[in-house]
């Protein structure tokens, strides 16, 4: 491939500075899972639907299937690899994943709603939830799993 289309940066992630490759026309998600090893993002859909590939961005979060690498320079990428957060210890409390392939990007989009919002209403979670989507489980315990993270949260501080 010609080296005029690739674009050599530094990443931000999980608190690191990674160095990485890519041309302009990669994803994200590509980046993070192929050059940096951090596979906790799955390609599900890979045009947004599903929200595996969650990750943060800047404290949002955001699908990284939709996210040009380039979009990401100098910007502050948390993935599930790095998260340390009460919600994911209430998923494994409340039975909130089966499978497991769609849990980082549900734990990474519920993390981001219980900073964004102190104290969300059931509607509130709901709504934020579907735009995630799991094919093994109902959403209930996923619910549970936030309304107690969100308990576990007010706790800490």
């Amino acid at each position: 491939m010609d080296d005029a289309l690739r674009v050599s940066a530094i990443l931000l992630v999980n608190g690191e500075e990674k160095r990485v490759t890519f041309r302009y026309a990669d994803i994200l998600l590509d980046i993070l899972r192929y050059q940096l090893g951090l596979t906790g993002a799955k390609p599900g859909c890979l045009n947004g639907d599903c929200g595996a590939c969650t990750v943060n961005i800047n404290g949002v979060a955001q699908k990284s299937c939709l996210t040009l690498a380039v979009e990401a320079i100098g910007k502050d990428i948390l993935t599930i690899e790095g998260l340390n957060a009460p919600i994911q210890g209430a998923f494994v409390d409340h039975f909130a994943f089966q499978c497991g392939f769609c849990t980082p990007g549900f734990i990474m989009n519920c993390h981001s709603l219980l900073k964004h919002r102190k104290n969300p209403s059931n509607q509130e979670i709901t709504k934020w939830l579907e735009s995630n989507i799991c094919r093994c489980t109902g959403y209930m315990e996923i619910e549970n799993a936030v309304k107690s993270a969100l308990h576990l949260e007010k706790n800490n501080e």
